[in-house]
C-alpha cells in the first residue's frame, strides 16, 4: 500500500475555506459529499438495495453525512475504524413564524440553538442560511452571505451597571436581529425575501430550517500567523479533518484491514436524539447494511462490530492564559501542541485505557505529538458523541480532538498547526 499524503499548512488553509463555505449543517454536508465526490466516492440512497462492490460510499441525510470505503475483498466480518464528529454548532435559528418588528425597527424571531456564548452574537453582521423545503417535496439550500442581520447592544449610557456587574441577556427579549426598518411587519416577508433571493417562484417555500451565522470571514491571527479566528470550528473542524482524512486513506491503495468510515452527525449540541444524530440508527443501519451487502450473516455483524473502534473527535479547552485556575492544574493543552485526548472516569468522555492505547499507537505512527485533557474536578466536564456511540452500539469509542479557546462563541481561535496534525492522526487511525 502506498504511503497517504501528510497534510501541512495547507490543509489549514483548506479549512478555512471550508468553514466559510458551511454555515449550516446542511452545507457542511454537502460540501463534505462534493470533496468525496472527488476523490471517488459515490452517493447511495437508503431506498436502494445497495450491494457488496469495493470503493468509496456515503449517505446523505439531512445534516448528516456517513461515508465509508470498502478495500477490493473485504470480507463481512470485517471490522470499521471510524472517525466520528458533528456538523451543527451553536446558533440563533429562525422561528416558524420569523416575521417580527416594534418601534420601527423590522426584526427576525429566533430561537436559541445549543448552548451558544449569547454575548459574542451582539453587533455582528450576520448572515441566513439552511435549507428550504419546496412545494414539489424537493429541498433547496440558501445562503445570504452578506450582512442581513445585527442584534444591537444596549448602549453603555442606557445600562451603567453592565462593566461592573456583567451583561444579563433574556433570551426571548435580547437576542431578536434587526433586519430593516418599517411599521408594517407583515407575515412572510422573509422567505418571501429568500424566494426571491434564491430564484424560487412565490409560493412555493414550504417549510424551512434557516439559521443566521457571521459573516467575518476566517483569518490568520497573531504575530507570526499562527493562530486561526473562525466561526463553527466546534465541530466543523474534525468534520473537515475526517474527511481529508478518509479521502486520503482510500487513494493510498488496496490491502487495508479495515473498512475506514466516516460519520459526521447533526444535533449534537441538543442531545444528538433525532433520525440524523448519533442517539438515532443512522451509524447502525449503514454499517449493518455494508455487513450484509457483502453477503454477512448476524454472526459477521458481531464479529465486525466486536473488533470496530470509533474516535469522537470534536475540539476541547485549551489553557485559557485569564483563566487557568478553571482547568485542572495538571492538565492544561496548548494550542498547536497536537490533538488531545479527552478522558472523564464519570463517561463523559468514552475514553479508557485501552482506547487511550489505540490513539498514542496511531499518534506514534503518524509521529505527531498529542496531549491529555481531563476537567478540573470542580467545574462540570461537558460531553460528546463518544459515550452516545459505545452505548448504543457497543463500539469501543475514544474521545479526541483540537484545543481551541472560546469554544460556542460565533467566532472561535485555534492554532495553525493543530488542524492538520489531527489529520495525520486520523490518517493513521483508519489505515488500522
Amino acid at each position: 500500500m502506498s504511503e497517504p499524503p501528510r497534510f501541512d499548512r495547507g490543509h489549514t488553509d483548506d479549512l478555512m475555506s471550508f468553514l466559510a463555505a458551511s454555515p449550516s449543517p446542511y452545507h457542511a454536508v454537502a460540501n463534505t459529499a462534493e470533496r468525496l465526490e472527488k476523490a471517488g466516492f459515490r452517493q447511495v440512497a437508503e431506498t436502494d438495495a445497495w450491494d457488496g462492490s469495493s470503493g468509496g460510499k456515503y449517505v446523505l441525510r439531512g445534516g448528516a453525512i456517513v461515508a465509508w470505503y470498502v478495500p477490493e475483498g473485504a470480507a463481512p466480518h470485517t471490522p470499521f475504524r471510524i472517525v466520528g464528529a458533528h456538523t451543527d454548532s451553536p446558533n440563533l435559528r429562525v422561528k416558524p413564524l420569523p416575521d417580527s418588528g416594534a418601534h420601527g425597527w423590522r426584526q427576525v424571531a429566533v430561537e436559541i440553538y445549543g448552548g451558544p456564548l449569547l454575548n459574542s452574537w451582539l453587533d455582528r453582521d450576520l448572515g441566513l442560511a439552511g435549507r428550504l423545503a419546496l412545494r414539489d417535496g424537493t429541498t433547496r439550500l440558501v445562503n445570504v452571505d452578506r450582512p442581513l442581520l445585527r442584534v444591537p447592544q444596549l448602549a453603555i449610557h442606557l445600562d451603567r451597571s453592565v462593566s461592573a456587574e456583567g451583561l444579563k441577556l433574556d433570551k426571548q427579549r435580547h437576542l431578536q436581529p434587526i433586519w430593516g426598518l418599517g411599521d408594517d411587519v407583515r407575515d412572510g416577508d422573509l422567505i418571501a425575501f429568500l424566494e426571491e433571493t434564491s430564484g424560487i417562484a412565490a409560493g412555493e417555500v414550504t417549510g424551512w430550517d434557516l439559521m443566521v451565522h457571521s459573516v467575518e470571514a476566517p483569518a490568520y491571527l497573531g504575530r507570526d500567523k499562527e493562530l486561526v479566528a473562525g466561526p463553527r470550528m466546534d465541530n466543523l473542524l474534525s468534520v473537515h479533518a475526517g474527511a481529508a482524512a478518509l479521502a486520503a486513506v482510500a487513494g493510498s491503495g488496496a490491502g487495508l484491514p479495515c473498512i475506514p468510515v466516516l460519520a459526521a452527525f447533526d444535533h449534537e449540541e441538543n442531545g444528538s436524539q433525532s433520525d440524523t444524530g448519533a442517539d438515532g440508527p443512522l451509524l447502525g443501519s449503514v454499517l449493518e447494511r455494508s455487513v450484509f451487502a457483502r453477503g454477512g450473516s448476524y454472526e459477521d455483524r458481531a464479529r465486525a462490530f466486536a473488533a470496530t473502534v470509533c474516535l469522537s473527535s470534536d475540539t476541547g479547552h485549551a489553557v485559557h492564559p485569564n483563566y487557568a485556575e478553571r482547568h485542572d492544574p495538571t492538565h492544561h493543552p496548548r494550542v498547536n501542541g497536537g490533538p488531545i485526548l479527552k478522558v472523564n472516569v464519570n463517561n463523559r468522555y468514552a475514553t479508557d485505557g485501552s482506547g487511550r492505547a489505540v490513539w498514542a499507537a496511531a499518534c506514534e505512527k503518524a509521529d505527531v505529538p498529542f496531549q491529555s485533557f481531563v476537567s478540573n474536578n470542580s467545574m462540570p466536564c461537558g460531553t460528546t458523541i463518544g459515550p452516545i456511540t459505545a452505548a448504543r452500539h457497543g463500539i469501543k469509542t475514544v474521545d479526541i480532538g483540537v484545543a481551541i479557546l472560546s469554544m460556542h462563541s460565533a467566532r472561535e481561535l485555534c492554532g495553525t498547526d493543530d488542524p492538520h496534525l489531527l489529520a495525520n492522526s486520523l490518517v493513521a487511525f483508519l489505515e488500522g
